[in-house]
């Protein structure tokens, strides 16, 4: 129901089915609440400072929030219930917390860290290639497959959140180290297992997984002697705040991001005072 009429994706989907269930737990066994219809408001406010008391992370409370009035509308909508008791009630404030962002020099080192007797060496770099120069989420890197790869007019294609497509330009060395990968390594490593088209591959043949990009990401950047928190996302955050800092567009950002909102873009963008009014001062004209 929430994924029809929110257009979410599969792991955000699973989130929600967890939240619920523990919020209907939660009314049961804390509140002894015998029917749906009997919920009240201060009970979903009690239940949230039941999870902020767990210390979960801001946007945690926040997607749980979400869930609980989604599933309140939803049984509002079924003529079950007749009110949405969530309806009036404010989410939980959000402080965001931007991540560290690499610089171009780093991001070098941890790409020439690959070392070049590694049997995955030419995996291992076009990947990293990929994620800095594309920007996109590890789900979106794993889920690539060759069909999306478009070398002619230099982009690719990329199913996103809510299996949304854009098509990513790729930079001229991610382009060469993915056609290196795909001609002298990913043939062979697709001949022992089933593929299912991904570009990706572990060396036993199957598909990379998320929790395996992240794996390599982290062999290499303490290969690099790089001792920031680095995550696919630090990648991600990058690309996008180098673009900036060099004059792109931010809604060109936003398109090759997959942001529905500009706003969530903004997010990136942790340009200093000083950065900022070094560009005020080169283009304002009263300077």
């Amino acid at each position: 129901m929430i994924r029809v009429e929110k257009n979410l994706a599969k792991n955000t989907v699973e989130a929600y089915e967890r939240d619920i269930g523990r919020y209907l737990k939660f009314l049961e066994e804390e509140k002894q609440v015998t029917s749906i219809r009997h919920v009240k408001d201060n009970e979903i406010r009690e239940f949230i400072r039941t999870l902020s008391d767990l210390e979960l992370a801001p946007s945690t409370l926040h997607r749980n929030f979400s869930a609980i009035r989604s599933y309140h509308n939803f049984l509002v909508e079924s003529e079950i219930t007749d009110e949405n008791p969530a309806q009036l009630l404010d989410p939980p404030k959000i402080n965001r917390k931007l991540p560290d962002v690499l610089t171009a020099v780093e991001i070098e080192s941890i790409i020439k860290a690959v070392n070049e007797d590694s049997s995955a060496c030419l995996r291992d770099k076009a990947l990293l290639e990929m994620l800095y120069s594309t920007g996109l989420r590890v789900s979106e890197l794993c889920g690539l497959e060759m069909v999306d790869v478009q070398n002619k007019s230099g982009v690719i294609r990329v199913k996103g959140k809510g299996n949304k497509e854009r098509l990513v330009p790729i930079g001229g060395k991610a382009v060469s180290a993915l056609n290196a990968y795909l001609r002298k390594l990913r043939l062979k490593l697709a001949d022992k297992n089933q593929d299912n088209g991904k570009i990706f591959l572990s060396l036993n043949g199957r598909p990379l997984t998320r929790a395996a990009v992240w794996q390599i990401l982290k062999k290499w950047t303490a290969e690099a002697g790089i001792t920031k928190k680095t995550s696919p996302h630090t990648f991600r955050h990058s690309f996008a705040t180098h673009l900036l800092e060099g004059g792109a567009d931010l809604r060109a950002i936003q398109e090759m991001l997959g942001h529905e909102s500009i706003t969530t873009t903004e997010l990136y963008t942790h340009l200093d005072r000083q950065y900022l009014a070094e560009v005020h001062k080169a283009f304002h004209p009263r300077w």
